[in-house]
């Protein structure tokens, strides 16, 4: 079968599922009178945005989703077409919508606007892809330095403790769904089905039985037999990512391989080294974190405030003051671990031998 004729089916088949929603819209009548918080475009727009869903805009795609590159009114954004049929794309859909139109943060992807008709909506478009995409050097691109993988750590945990404080546990939290604008930074991304955090004033929402949606890799092996979420869930999910970030190797199997070279003294041979010279003390300080985030029992889980990004920040500002490419050398101690006053005094100190060898070259006989 040709190339053309593939494409043709494949347009075809994203215009068939597009309508579906569209013609039980019309057939039902209904009308969403909820107040709007992101604007609204019509199936044309859509249409032309996508250029029909043309095959070769398409960038991404799971099981109930395709995402396009559109240009939407002379701007180039990201187009997410929820295809699951009946309720569960209809509730999908209101989901990362209702949700998205409230939350505004650096490291979660903004929300444009939605089509109702066909379940579509519409974000900035973010060129660099997926971590996912990086982290497997997709389309032969460069591996991530060890400093952006930091920052990038950093910004997730920023943005999960942000969703938390608004009782919102992500669910679903994996290098896919995680995205690089053009600088490399990170943006949180499908909401679909995302958790709300239940509270003591509605019981019948932490009674009810939720199943589990998420990647078996990334997911909370305790909530597979808990009622409700908690934000350990996604507290899982993150130390599963940061030791890939640290490492590079697949989800799979990858904390007993991890806890292993611990033991065996040989946690430098794992890392990633096409990320460059890591820093050993700030990575043998991040792979403990993580190990402790993917506890199995949710009580041994550390907090991502108070204890996460306290080890996270400090390193990320330290990476700030490096240029790209150069490092700590493994006997050198972190600036962050000695007292601000011993600095101090250091630095002053450091000065007035500078000062002194300086005045003793001048009146050094020649």
């Amino acid at each position: 079968m040709s190339n053309k004729l593939i494409a043709a089916q494949e347009r075809k088949s994203a215009l068939r599922a597009a309508e579906g929603p569209r013609h039980q819209a019309e057939s039902s009548g209904s009308v969403d009178s909820s107040p709007k918080f992101f604007s609204e475009f019509s199936f044309t727009d859509i249409m032309d945005a996508t250029r029909h869903f043309y095959p070769s805009l398409k960038i991404g795609e799971e099981s109930s989703q395709r995402i396009y590159k559109g240009v939407l009114h002379g701007t180039v954004v990201a187009v997410k077409v929820i295809f699951a049929d009946g309720l569960e794309g209809s509730s999908e859909y209101r989901q990362e919508v209702g949700v998205l139109s409230r939350l505004r943060h650096p490291n979660i992807v903004t929300l444009i606007g939605a089509c109702p008709e066909i379940h579509t909506i519409i974000y900035e478009y973010l060129p660099n892809g997926s971590l996912e995409d990086r982290l497997c050097c997709q389309n032969n691109s460069s591996p991530l330095p060890w400093q952006t993988r930091i920052r990038i750590a950093a910004e997730l945990c920023s943005a999960l403790i942000f969703l938390h404080s608004q009782r919102i546990v992500h669910g679903h939290l994996k290098p896919s769904n995680i995205l690089l604008d053009a600088n490399f930074i990170s943006k949180l991304s499908d909401f679909g089905t995302c958790y709300a955090i239940p509270t003591i004033t509605s019981p019948a929402v932490s009674s009810r039985i939720i199943f589990p949606k998420g990647t078996f890799a990334y997911f909370d092996p305790e909530f597979q037999t808990a009622v409700e979420p908690t934000p350990q869930l996604d507290v899982y999910s993150f130390g599963i990512i940061l030791l890939r970030l640290l490492t590079g190797k697949g989800a799979w199997g990858i904390t007993s391989e991890v806890r292993r070279a611990l033991d065996n003294g040989s946690l430098k041979s794992l890392l990633d080294t096409s990320a460059g010279d890591w820093p050993y003390l700030q990575a043998l300080q991040l792979t403990h974190i993580a190990l402790r985030c993917t506890e199995v029992s949710r009580k041994n889980r550390p907090d991502l405030e108070s204890e996460v990004l306290r080890v996270l920040e400090p390193i990320r500002a330290s990476c700030r003051r490096l240029p790209m490419g150069s490092h700590f050398r493994d006997d050198q101690v972190p600036p962050y671990f000695i007292c601000p006053i011993f600095q101090a005094s250091s630095n002053q100190r450091s000065k007035t031998d500078n000062k002194l060898s300086h005045d003793f070259s001048l009146t050094r006989p020649r």
